[in-house]
């Protein structure tokens, strides 16, 4: 499992490193691809459940889920939130993070800077012996603290033999409640953080999520293990 979340991390690395302007959502899900393949893998997020790309690549008010397209080019100023993963003999990876394109706007900034801090705080939280509810306590906090809302209606997941498993971790909830957390998990936090309201819609395409009010969406994600002596990130390239 280390192995197929050192593939996803690589993968994430490598699709991140390409966003430029011009460059089509289609030749970014290529570049991961390829990555996964050269290393051995297999994009665990192809063909799952219908989805017919590696990654999952989503732009400014697109929360997750956006489908590459050659028609679809990244410009100057965008946010792109990239999610994809990796098979590696029977285990898998999964991982996601926002990428600026050339200068954004401070709104813009600061939302991926409090997405990102929500996540190794909602990480932090993931100790054995605590609940999951103390995770998704720590993210809907410190979002809601800094003027930005949490999606709700998609959470993280367990995931090892299969690429979603039990327990869902929410990015909301109270403190002391939910699954007990023991040393031997493997969990995907993935905050969703919205610049408005955590409302959003999807798509005729079945799969792109959007924010109802139009606003910005981020979106961070690391495959984690608890231990004894506290979480471990595994997705690192």
């Amino acid at each position: 499992m280390r192995e197929a979340c050192r593939i996803s991390a690589g993968a994430l690395k490598a699709a991140g490193d390409a966003v430029e302007p011009g460059i089509t959502t289609a030749e970014l899900d290529s570049i991961a691809e390829k990555y996964i393949l050269s290393q051995g893998g297999v994009p665990n997020f192809k063909n799952y459940e219908g989805y017919p790309a590696t990654a999952c690549i989503s732009i400014n008010n697109e929360v997750i889920h956006g489908i590459p397209s050659n028609r679809r080019k990244i410009e100057a100023g965008d946010i792109v939130s990239i999610d994809l993963g990796a098979k590696f003999e029977g285990y898998h990876g999964d991982n996601a993070a926002t990428f600026a394109c050339g200068d954004i706007s401070k709104q813009a900034k600061r939302l991926m800077e409090v997405t990102r801090e929500s996540l190794y705080k909602g990480i932090a939280a993931a100790l054995p012996g605590g609940r999951i509810g103390d995770i998704s306590h720590t993210v809907q906090s410190f979002v809601e603290a800094q003027g930005f809302s949490v999606v709700r209606e998609f959470v993280g997941h367990g995931i090892g033999t299969h690429l979603h498993e039990a327990p869902e971790v929410p990015n909301f909830g109270v403190a002391g409640h939910g699954m007990r957390l023991a040393s031997g998990m493997t969990l995907a936090i993935e905050p969703m953080v919205n610049a408005g309201n955590y409302g959003v819609k999807v798509l005729p395409d079945g799969w792109t999520v959007l924010t109802k009010d139009g606003s910005l969406s981020a979106h961070f994600e690391h495959t984690v293990v608890i231990t004894p002596d506290g979480p471990k990130i595994m997705t690192v390239a």
